[in-house]
């Protein structure tokens, strides 16, 4: 399975600071990456390359691999020393133990069984290398779907699966990762506006955009609820 459905393109504010997932996740990611010395790393389903140029910026060599050509030519722009290629996350276009550092963000969600792609990690990654992970928290699929364009520019739903500790663990553990930490960034309460909003906002910021006509209400069911999970593995050295 692609890291994300065919015919969909992620909106406009995908690669911008308006996206408040990449604002939450970051920078746990980054402060376990910028821990790691530099070598040769993996950005998995790498989109528009936010992690891709990160790590280049610190020294590392970076592969990107996602489905999209069109994520890709903008990951190749934010990532000039980068080396990009459209691939799938079952089928890495790497060697065996090519890899220091993998980092797969937010794409797993898209996916329905996680074991086949644990298995590539386990595959492209080296002894003594690290694997990160962020990924939808299991709570937040509940709270709502991922909007989207279409490439003809009809709005879209991507669906997202929800994945619980254990079925990231169960195949991470058999393929013999070794976990060295998690993470589940939560959000704190949501601002209250003075006047509850009389009408939904635009569909490409739905369901939460339905949060200001009860805001109250949304804010309470936001209050401290795990928004994503970050987990960080280690493959132990030979």
């Amino acid at each position: 399975m692609r890291s994300w459905t065919p015919g969909i393109a992620h909106g406009p504010s995908y690669d911008t600071p308006d996206n408040a997932a990449f604002a939450l996740e970051e920078p746990h990611v980054w402060g376990i990456l910028d821990e790691l010395p530099p070598g040769d790393a993996l950005d998995a389903a790498c989109g528009t390359g936010r992690h891709a140029a990160r790590l280049a910026a610190r020294g590392h060599r970076v592969v990107g691999v996602d489905t999209s050509p069109e994520m890709l030519d903008r990951a190749q722009i934010n990532a000039p020393a980068a080396d990009f290629h459209v691939g799938d996350l079952h089928e890495l276009p790497a060697d065996d133990g090519t890899f220091d550092v993998v980092v797969c963000a937010l794409a797993l969600a898209h996916l329905t069984d996680l074991a086949p792609v644990y298995a590539e990690f386990a595959r492209v990654v080296r002894p003594g290398g690290h694997l990160v992970v962020s990924d939808v928290h299991a709570e937040a699929v509940l709270r709502g779907s991922q909007p989207a364009v279409r490439v003809d520019g009809r709005p879209a739903r991507i669906r997202n699966y929800r994945h619980h500790a254990a079925d990231h663990l169960q195949p991470a553990l058999k393929h013999g990762f070794e976990v060295v930490g998690c993470i589940e960034p939560r959000v704190s309460a949501l601002p209250t506006p003075q006047e509850p909003a009389s009408a939904p906002g635009p569909w490409d910021t739905w369901p939460w955009s339905l949060g200001p006509m009860i805001p109250e209400a949304a804010s309470a069911a936001a209050e401290g609820e795990p928004v994503m999970v970050i987990w960080h593995y280690r493959m132990p050295s030979a």
